[in-house]
Protein backbone atom coordinates (compact mmCIF):
# COMPACT_ATOMS: atom_id res chain seq x y z
CA UNK A 1 0.00 0.00 0.00
CA UNK A 2 1.06 3.36 -0.48
CA UNK A 3 3.56 5.58 1.97
CA UNK A 4 0.37 7.68 1.26
CA UNK A 5 -2.14 6.20 3.23
CA UNK A 6 0.31 5.68 6.22
CA UNK A 7 -2.61 4.53 9.44
CA UNK A 8 -1.42 4.23 12.75
CA UNK A 9 -2.53 0.30 12.55
CA UNK A 10 -0.93 -0.35 10.09
CA UNK A 11 1.53 -3.24 10.42
CA UNK A 12 -1.49 -5.40 11.68
CA UNK A 13 -3.61 -3.93 8.47
CA UNK A 14 -1.44 -4.57 6.13
CA UNK A 15 -0.47 -8.24 7.47
CA UNK A 16 -4.03 -9.40 7.34
CA UNK A 17 -5.21 -7.83 4.20
CA UNK A 18 -1.84 -9.87 2.89
CA UNK A 19 -3.83 -12.90 5.14
CA UNK A 20 -7.38 -12.45 4.65
CA UNK A 21 -9.45 -12.37 1.05
CA UNK A 22 -11.70 -9.16 2.03
CA UNK A 23 -13.42 -7.09 -0.03
CA UNK A 24 -14.70 -5.03 2.62
CA UNK A 25 -15.67 -1.28 2.80
CA UNK A 26 -13.63 1.23 3.60
CA UNK A 27 -14.78 4.57 5.01
CA UNK A 28 -11.87 6.97 5.58
CA UNK A 29 -12.74 9.35 8.69
CA UNK A 30 -10.16 12.08 8.77
CA UNK A 31 -11.70 14.98 10.72
CA UNK A 32 -14.52 14.78 8.36
CA UNK A 33 -17.66 12.81 7.71
CA UNK A 34 -16.53 10.71 4.60
CA UNK A 35 -18.31 8.68 1.92
CA UNK A 36 -18.13 5.01 2.30
CA UNK A 37 -16.39 3.58 -0.28
CA UNK A 38 -17.41 0.09 -1.70
CA UNK A 39 -14.12 -1.24 -3.44
CA UNK A 40 -16.45 -4.39 -3.84
CA UNK A 41 -18.28 -2.91 -7.15
CA UNK A 42 -14.92 -2.07 -8.87
CA UNK A 43 -13.11 -5.08 -10.00
CA UNK A 44 -12.54 -8.37 -8.54
CA UNK A 45 -9.30 -8.61 -6.74
CA UNK A 46 -6.87 -11.63 -7.03
CA UNK A 47 -3.78 -10.81 -5.63
CA UNK A 48 -2.37 -8.40 -2.72
CA UNK A 49 -1.03 -5.54 -4.94
CA UNK A 50 -3.97 -5.11 -6.65
CA UNK A 51 -6.09 -4.88 -3.30
CA UNK A 52 -3.84 -2.59 -2.25
CA UNK A 53 -4.10 -0.54 -5.55
CA UNK A 54 -7.82 -0.52 -5.06
CA UNK A 55 -7.61 0.87 -1.66
CA UNK A 56 -5.48 3.84 -2.17
CA UNK A 57 -7.18 5.01 -5.06
CA UNK A 58 -10.91 4.65 -3.19
CA UNK A 59 -9.29 5.72 -0.03
CA UNK A 60 -8.16 8.79 -1.58
CA UNK A 61 -11.13 9.63 -3.82
CA UNK A 62 -13.25 9.88 -0.58
CA UNK A 63 -10.34 11.63 0.97
CA UNK A 64 -10.06 14.35 -1.69
CA UNK A 65 -14.28 14.62 -1.77
CA UNK A 66 -14.29 15.51 1.70
CA UNK A 67 -11.63 18.19 0.84
CA UNK A 68 -8.63 16.81 2.76
CA UNK A 69 -5.20 16.70 0.98
CA UNK A 70 -2.68 14.57 1.11
CA UNK A 71 -0.54 15.66 4.05
CA UNK A 72 0.66 13.15 6.76
CA UNK A 73 -1.32 14.96 9.75
CA UNK A 74 -4.14 14.50 7.46
CA UNK A 75 -4.31 10.82 6.30
CA UNK A 76 -7.38 8.98 6.80
CA UNK A 77 -7.95 6.52 9.70
CA UNK A 78 -9.12 3.16 7.89
CA UNK A 79 -12.56 1.34 9.41
CA UNK A 80 -12.75 -2.10 8.13
CA UNK A 81 -16.60 -2.85 8.19
CA UNK A 82 -18.23 -6.10 7.90
CA UNK A 83 -19.91 -6.38 4.67
CA UNK A 84 -22.40 -9.10 5.63
CA UNK A 85 -22.66 -11.79 2.97
CA UNK A 86 -20.39 -14.27 5.36
CA UNK A 87 -16.99 -12.09 5.18
CA UNK A 88 -14.71 -11.49 7.64
CA UNK A 89 -13.89 -8.21 9.57
CA UNK A 90 -10.80 -7.32 11.05
CA UNK A 91 -12.60 -5.86 14.12
CA UNK A 92 -11.01 -3.07 14.01
CA UNK A 93 -13.47 -0.18 14.32
CA UNK A 94 -14.23 -1.00 18.00
CA UNK A 95 -10.46 0.62 18.94
CA UNK A 96 -11.92 3.95 17.19
CA UNK A 97 -15.32 4.07 17.92
CA UNK A 98 -16.44 7.00 20.32
CA UNK A 99 -18.08 4.85 23.65
CA UNK A 100 -20.24 7.90 24.41
CA UNK A 101 -20.94 8.06 20.61
CA UNK A 102 -21.60 5.30 18.64
CA UNK A 103 -20.82 5.16 15.48
CA UNK A 104 -18.61 8.58 15.56
CA UNK A 105 -14.58 8.42 15.30
CA UNK A 106 -13.09 8.65 19.10
CA UNK A 107 -11.88 12.23 20.54
CA UNK A 108 -8.78 12.67 22.23
CA UNK A 109 -11.23 14.48 25.26
CA UNK A 110 -13.37 10.84 25.17
CA UNK A 111 -10.10 9.36 25.06
CA UNK A 112 -9.10 10.55 28.14
CA UNK A 113 -12.31 10.87 29.61
CA UNK A 114 -12.89 6.81 29.39
CA UNK A 115 -9.38 6.46 30.46
CA UNK A 116 -9.89 8.40 33.84
CA UNK A 117 -13.27 6.56 34.48
CA UNK A 118 -12.35 2.60 33.63
CA UNK A 119 -8.49 2.85 34.13
CA UNK A 120 -7.04 4.40 37.35
CA UNK A 121 -8.31 3.04 40.35
CA UNK A 122 -9.31 5.25 42.93
CA UNK A 123 -9.88 7.98 40.59
CA UNK A 124 -13.56 7.82 40.41
CA UNK A 125 -14.26 8.32 44.03
CA UNK A 126 -11.89 11.21 44.51
CA UNK A 127 -13.12 13.18 41.93
CA UNK A 128 -17.21 12.17 42.99
CA UNK A 129 -16.33 13.81 46.69
CA UNK A 130 -15.56 16.59 45.19
CA UNK A 131 -17.98 17.05 42.79
CA UNK A 132 -16.21 16.49 39.48
CA UNK A 133 -15.97 13.81 37.10
CA UNK A 134 -12.38 12.11 37.05
CA UNK A 135 -11.70 14.29 33.66
CA UNK A 136 -12.76 17.37 35.62
CA UNK A 137 -10.75 15.96 38.69
CA UNK A 138 -7.20 15.56 36.43
CA UNK A 139 -7.91 18.91 34.43
CA UNK A 140 -7.84 20.77 37.90
CA UNK A 141 -5.18 18.77 39.54
CA UNK A 142 -3.11 17.21 36.53
CA UNK A 143 -1.89 14.18 38.70
CA UNK A 144 -3.60 11.35 41.00
CA UNK A 145 -1.96 8.96 43.55
CA UNK A 146 -3.61 5.34 43.41
CA UNK A 147 -4.10 4.37 46.71
CA UNK A 148 -1.83 1.96 47.60
CA UNK A 149 -4.38 -1.09 48.61
CA UNK A 150 -5.64 -0.47 45.41
CA UNK A 151 -2.66 -1.57 42.94
CA UNK A 152 0.21 -2.23 45.07
CA UNK A 153 2.16 -1.87 42.11
CA UNK A 154 5.76 -1.62 44.19
CA UNK A 155 4.79 -4.71 46.62
CA UNK A 156 3.37 -7.33 44.07
CA UNK A 157 6.28 -9.63 45.11
CA UNK A 158 4.10 -9.28 48.79
CA UNK A 159 1.29 -10.63 47.29
CA UNK A 160 -0.12 -13.79 48.81
CA UNK A 161 -1.31 -16.86 46.08
CA UNK A 162 -5.19 -17.43 46.34
CA UNK A 163 -6.17 -21.26 47.32
CA UNK A 164 -7.03 -21.66 43.88
CA UNK A 165 -3.78 -20.70 42.52
CA UNK A 166 -2.53 -23.20 44.62
CA UNK A 167 -4.36 -26.53 43.49
CA UNK A 168 -2.40 -28.75 41.70
CA UNK A 169 1.12 -26.94 42.65
CA UNK A 170 3.82 -28.15 44.17
CA UNK A 171 6.32 -26.93 46.92
CA UNK A 172 10.48 -27.64 46.42
CA UNK A 173 11.36 -27.98 50.09
CA UNK A 174 14.99 -27.09 49.27
CA UNK A 175 14.37 -23.68 47.26
CA UNK A 176 10.88 -23.27 48.33
CA UNK A 177 9.11 -22.53 44.94
CA UNK A 178 5.87 -23.34 44.44
CA UNK A 179 5.29 -25.09 41.00
CA UNK A 180 2.28 -25.76 38.55
CA UNK A 181 2.48 -27.00 35.40
CA UNK A 182 6.19 -26.94 34.97
CA UNK A 183 6.42 -23.55 35.67
CA UNK A 184 7.01 -21.61 38.63
CA UNK A 185 3.98 -19.31 40.10
CA UNK A 186 5.43 -18.29 43.25
CA UNK A 187 7.77 -18.62 46.19
CA UNK A 188 7.55 -20.13 50.08
CA UNK A 189 8.88 -17.35 52.75
CA UNK A 190 7.97 -18.33 56.26
CA UNK A 191 5.42 -20.97 55.87
CA UNK A 192 3.38 -18.54 53.41
CA UNK A 193 2.73 -18.56 49.69
CA UNK A 194 3.68 -15.47 47.84
CA UNK A 195 3.69 -14.70 44.39
CA UNK A 196 7.00 -13.51 44.18
CA UNK A 197 9.15 -11.34 40.96
CA UNK A 198 8.80 -12.00 37.65
CA UNK A 199 11.69 -13.81 37.33
CA UNK A 200 12.22 -17.85 36.63
CA UNK A 201 13.28 -18.43 40.24
CA UNK A 202 10.54 -16.10 41.49
CA UNK A 203 13.55 -14.13 43.77
CA UNK A 204 15.38 -11.20 42.32
CA UNK A 205 18.43 -13.16 40.46
CA UNK A 206 22.27 -11.56 41.42
CA UNK A 207 22.83 -14.56 38.88
CA UNK A 208 21.07 -15.20 35.98
CA UNK A 209 20.60 -18.53 35.12
CA UNK A 210 18.49 -17.07 31.45
CA UNK A 211 21.70 -14.98 30.26
CA UNK A 212 23.79 -18.53 30.91
CA UNK A 213 21.09 -20.91 29.46
CA UNK A 214 21.15 -18.43 26.54
CA UNK A 215 24.85 -17.83 25.46
CA UNK A 216 26.01 -15.39 27.47
CA UNK A 217 27.52 -17.03 30.43
CA UNK A 218 29.73 -14.43 31.32
CA UNK A 219 27.35 -11.63 31.69
CA UNK A 220 25.45 -14.03 34.20
CA UNK A 221 26.65 -11.96 37.06
CA UNK A 222 26.01 -7.88 36.72
CA UNK A 223 29.81 -6.33 35.53
CA UNK A 224 30.73 -4.04 33.17
CA UNK A 225 30.65 -4.31 29.31
CA UNK A 226 33.12 -2.07 27.45
CA UNK A 227 30.47 -0.72 24.67
CA UNK A 228 30.90 0.15 20.92
CA UNK A 229 31.23 3.89 22.40
CA UNK A 230 33.95 3.79 25.33
CA UNK A 231 36.21 6.60 25.27
CA UNK A 232 39.13 4.46 24.44
CA UNK A 233 37.85 3.80 20.91
CA UNK A 234 37.73 8.10 20.54
CA UNK A 235 40.40 9.66 18.98
CA UNK A 236 39.78 13.51 19.89
CA UNK A 237 43.16 14.52 17.75
CA UNK A 238 40.98 13.16 14.45
CA UNK A 239 38.10 14.78 15.60
CA UNK A 240 36.24 11.48 17.13
CA UNK A 241 33.31 11.82 19.82
CA UNK A 242 30.41 10.04 21.10
CA UNK A 243 27.20 11.47 20.20
CA UNK A 244 24.12 11.39 22.09
CA UNK A 245 20.88 11.72 19.62
CA UNK A 246 18.32 11.00 22.43
CA UNK A 247 18.37 13.58 24.65
CA UNK A 248 15.34 14.87 25.34
CA UNK A 249 14.46 18.69 25.69
CA UNK A 250 11.29 19.36 28.10
CA UNK A 251 8.86 21.07 25.73
CA UNK A 252 8.78 18.23 23.50
CA UNK A 253 7.64 14.74 23.18
CA UNK A 254 10.03 13.06 20.35
CA UNK A 255 8.88 14.80 17.05
CA UNK A 256 4.88 13.73 17.78
CA UNK A 257 4.16 17.47 18.95
CA UNK A 258 4.95 19.21 15.97
CA UNK A 259 1.83 20.34 15.61
CA UNK A 260 1.98 22.23 19.29
CA UNK A 261 2.77 25.63 17.98
CA UNK A 262 3.37 27.21 21.75
CA UNK A 263 5.84 24.49 22.17
CA UNK A 264 7.90 25.00 18.41
CA UNK A 265 8.04 28.42 19.56
CA UNK A 266 10.31 27.45 22.47
CA UNK A 267 12.01 24.65 20.93
CA UNK A 268 12.63 25.10 16.95
CA UNK A 269 16.08 23.98 16.54
CA UNK A 270 18.36 20.89 17.59
CA UNK A 271 21.75 22.43 17.22
CA UNK A 272 25.23 19.94 17.99
CA UNK A 273 26.07 20.77 21.75
CA UNK A 274 29.94 20.76 21.81
CA UNK A 275 32.14 21.93 25.05
CA UNK A 276 34.39 24.77 24.77
CA UNK A 277 37.21 22.66 24.52
CA UNK A 278 36.07 20.54 21.65
CA UNK A 279 35.20 23.72 19.99
CA UNK A 280 38.81 25.32 20.17
CA UNK A 281 39.92 21.76 18.96
CA UNK A 282 37.87 21.80 16.12
CA UNK A 283 37.79 25.23 14.98
CA UNK A 284 33.92 26.30 15.40
CA UNK A 285 31.74 28.84 17.20
CA UNK A 286 28.01 28.53 17.87
CA UNK A 287 26.11 29.57 15.11
CA UNK A 288 28.70 27.68 12.86
CA UNK A 289 27.94 24.96 10.28
CA UNK A 290 29.55 21.47 11.06
CA UNK A 291 29.50 18.07 9.30
CA UNK A 292 28.96 14.98 11.50
CA UNK A 293 29.78 11.88 9.96
CA UNK A 294 28.81 8.33 11.38
CA UNK A 295 29.63 5.29 9.91
CA UNK A 296 27.26 5.11 7.07
CA UNK A 297 26.95 9.05 6.48
CA UNK A 298 26.62 12.76 7.59
CA UNK A 299 24.76 15.57 8.39
CA UNK A 300 25.35 19.04 8.52
CA UNK A 301 24.03 21.06 11.52
CA UNK A 302 24.60 24.25 13.71
CA UNK A 303 27.07 24.42 16.94
CA UNK A 304 26.37 25.64 19.73
CA UNK A 305 28.82 26.21 22.47
CA UNK A 306 28.55 25.02 25.68
CA UNK A 307 29.24 24.16 29.23
CA UNK A 308 26.72 22.03 29.84
CA UNK A 309 28.08 19.21 27.61
CA UNK A 310 31.28 17.03 28.82
CA UNK A 311 34.30 17.21 26.71
CA UNK A 312 34.87 14.76 24.34
CA UNK A 313 31.14 14.23 23.99
CA UNK A 314 28.85 15.94 21.57
CA UNK A 315 25.30 15.66 21.75
CA UNK A 316 22.02 16.41 19.06
CA UNK A 317 18.38 16.35 20.35
CA UNK A 318 16.14 14.22 18.57
CA UNK A 319 12.95 16.24 19.12
CA UNK A 320 13.15 18.02 15.51
CA UNK A 321 14.01 17.60 11.58
CA UNK A 322 10.96 16.60 10.46
CA UNK A 323 10.35 17.15 6.68
CA UNK A 324 8.36 16.86 3.88
CA UNK A 325 8.79 16.71 -0.21
CA UNK A 326 5.70 19.04 -1.47
CA UNK A 327 4.65 22.63 0.09
CA UNK A 328 1.44 21.74 0.82
CA UNK A 329 1.68 17.96 1.56
CA UNK A 330 4.09 15.54 4.29
CA UNK A 331 4.15 16.96 8.00
CA UNK A 332 3.17 19.65 9.80
CA UNK A 333 4.41 22.93 8.32
CA UNK A 334 4.70 24.49 12.18
CA UNK A 335 7.43 22.19 12.29
CA UNK A 336 9.63 20.85 9.01
CA UNK A 337 11.39 21.58 5.70
CA UNK A 338 10.74 21.64 2.65
CA UNK A 339 13.44 18.98 0.89
CA UNK A 340 14.65 17.26 -1.95
CA UNK A 341 15.26 13.69 -1.61
CA UNK A 342 17.10 11.60 -4.35
CA UNK A 343 18.86 8.60 -5.16
CA UNK A 344 22.45 9.93 -6.68
CA UNK A 345 23.60 6.68 -7.28
CA UNK A 346 23.68 2.64 -5.76
CA UNK A 347 23.15 2.80 -2.37
CA UNK A 348 23.59 6.68 -2.24
CA UNK A 349 21.05 9.24 -1.01
CA UNK A 350 21.04 12.90 -0.23
CA UNK A 351 18.14 15.08 1.46
CA UNK A 352 19.08 18.82 0.86
CA UNK A 353 16.53 21.18 2.27
CA UNK A 354 14.79 23.35 -0.18
CA UNK A 355 12.93 25.82 2.23
CA UNK A 356 13.24 26.04 6.27
CA UNK A 357 10.48 27.06 8.64
CA UNK A 358 8.06 29.70 7.24
CA UNK A 359 5.29 31.90 7.67
CA UNK A 360 1.89 30.42 5.67
CA UNK A 361 -1.63 31.32 5.80
CA UNK A 362 -4.03 29.06 7.68
CA UNK A 363 -7.39 28.96 9.63
CA UNK A 364 -5.04 29.70 12.36
CA UNK A 365 -3.59 33.39 12.11
CA UNK A 366 -0.62 32.39 14.22
CA UNK A 367 0.27 30.45 11.73
CA UNK A 368 1.41 34.02 9.57
CA UNK A 369 3.07 34.71 12.53
CA UNK A 370 6.10 32.37 12.41
CA UNK A 371 9.29 33.46 13.04
CA UNK A 372 11.74 30.81 12.80
CA UNK A 373 13.44 30.07 10.08
CA UNK A 374 14.96 26.51 10.45
CA UNK A 375 12.81 23.77 11.92
CA UNK A 376 16.30 21.44 12.89
CA UNK A 377 17.98 18.76 11.11
CA UNK A 378 17.20 14.86 10.90
CA UNK A 379 20.03 12.91 12.11
CA UNK A 380 18.55 9.59 12.42
CA UNK A 381 18.58 8.82 8.48
CA UNK A 382 22.35 8.63 9.43
CA UNK A 383 22.42 6.08 12.35
CA UNK A 384 23.58 2.37 11.11
CA UNK A 385 21.28 -0.03 12.50
CA UNK A 386 22.95 -1.78 16.24
CA UNK A 387 21.30 -4.46 17.61
CA UNK A 388 22.62 -5.02 21.08
CA UNK A 389 23.64 -8.70 20.70
CA UNK A 390 22.76 -9.86 24.07
CA UNK A 391 18.88 -8.09 24.14
CA UNK A 392 18.26 -7.18 20.25
CA UNK A 393 17.77 -3.64 21.81
CA UNK A 394 18.85 -0.82 19.05
CA UNK A 395 22.40 0.95 20.13
CA UNK A 396 21.47 4.45 19.76
CA UNK A 397 24.80 6.11 20.38
CA UNK A 398 26.85 6.48 18.06
CA UNK A 399 30.69 7.22 17.06
CA UNK A 400 31.32 10.55 15.35
CA UNK A 401 33.69 12.72 14.19
CA UNK A 402 32.76 16.46 14.23
CA UNK A 403 34.37 18.93 11.46
CA UNK A 404 33.66 22.27 9.79
CA UNK A 405 31.27 22.20 7.36
CA UNK A 406 32.75 21.26 3.73
CA UNK A 407 32.42 24.20 0.70
CA UNK A 408 29.16 22.49 -0.62
CA UNK A 409 27.77 21.72 2.46
CA UNK A 410 24.20 23.26 3.40
CA UNK A 411 22.41 23.67 7.11
CA UNK A 412 19.95 19.88 6.99
CA UNK A 413 22.01 18.17 4.52
CA UNK A 414 21.96 14.58 4.98
CA UNK A 415 23.88 11.58 3.10
CA UNK A 416 23.51 8.17 3.48
CA UNK A 417 24.56 4.85 2.14
CA UNK A 418 22.70 1.83 2.37
CA UNK A 419 25.61 -0.57 1.33
CA UNK A 420 27.59 0.40 4.16
CA UNK A 421 24.62 0.42 6.31
CA UNK A 422 23.76 -2.84 5.62
CA UNK A 423 27.43 -3.94 6.26
CA UNK A 424 27.41 -2.81 9.69
CA UNK A 425 24.23 -4.65 10.28
CA UNK A 426 25.71 -7.66 9.50
CA UNK A 427 28.94 -6.65 11.27
CA UNK A 428 26.58 -6.18 14.22
CA UNK A 429 24.59 -9.54 13.80
CA UNK A 430 27.52 -11.52 13.42
CA UNK A 431 28.32 -10.82 17.29
CA UNK A 432 25.11 -12.34 18.12
CA UNK A 433 24.64 -15.80 19.72
CA UNK A 434 21.75 -17.54 18.37
CA UNK A 435 20.53 -20.74 20.17
CA UNK A 436 19.57 -22.34 16.72
CA UNK A 437 19.42 -26.14 18.42
CA UNK A 438 17.48 -26.21 21.08
CA UNK A 439 14.41 -28.63 22.18
CA UNK A 440 12.08 -26.41 22.76
CA UNK A 441 12.67 -24.52 19.33
CA UNK A 442 12.38 -20.92 21.38
CA UNK A 443 13.62 -17.63 20.29
CA UNK A 444 13.93 -15.96 23.12
CA UNK A 445 13.24 -16.51 26.89
CA UNK A 446 9.24 -16.93 27.42
CA UNK A 447 9.39 -15.12 30.83
CA UNK A 448 11.17 -11.75 29.67
CA UNK A 449 8.30 -8.93 30.32
CA UNK A 450 7.23 -7.10 26.75
CA UNK A 451 4.81 -4.14 26.94
CA UNK A 452 2.38 -6.35 24.78
CA UNK A 453 3.53 -10.19 25.12
CA UNK A 454 2.47 -12.24 21.70
CA UNK A 455 1.34 -15.37 22.37
CA UNK A 456 3.93 -18.12 23.50
CA UNK A 457 4.01 -19.66 19.74
CA UNK A 458 5.16 -16.35 18.55
CA UNK A 459 8.19 -17.28 20.61
CA UNK A 460 9.16 -20.29 18.72
CA UNK A 461 10.33 -20.63 15.59
CA UNK A 462 8.22 -22.28 12.52
CA UNK A 463 9.34 -25.10 10.62
CA UNK A 464 9.74 -24.15 7.42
Amino acid sequence: MSAHLRVSFSSLLYRELDRLDLYDRIASVAGHQMDVVDIESQATVTGADSFDSKIEQSALSAHRRAGRGRNRDEQPALFINRLGNGRRSLGIRKYFESPYRPSQKLTIEEYYRWIFENSVPGLPQAAAKEHLSPLEYMRKYGAFEIPQEQAPVFTLNERELKPADLEGAQIDELSGKIIRNDTTIGMMVDGKAYEGFPTPSRKLEFYSPTLKEWGWPEYAIPSYIRSHVHHAAMNHDKSEYLLIPTFRLPTLIHTRSGNAKWLYEISNANPVWIHPTDAERIGVQTGDLVRVTTEIGYYVNRAWITDGIRPGIVACSHHLGRWRLDTSQGTDRWSSALVELGKTQDGIWRMRQLQGTLPFESADPDSSRIFWREGGVHQNLTFPVHPDPVSGMHCWHQKVTVEPAYPEDSYGDVYVDTNKAYKVYKDWLAMTRPQTHRPDSLRRPLWMIRPYRPAASAFKKQDS
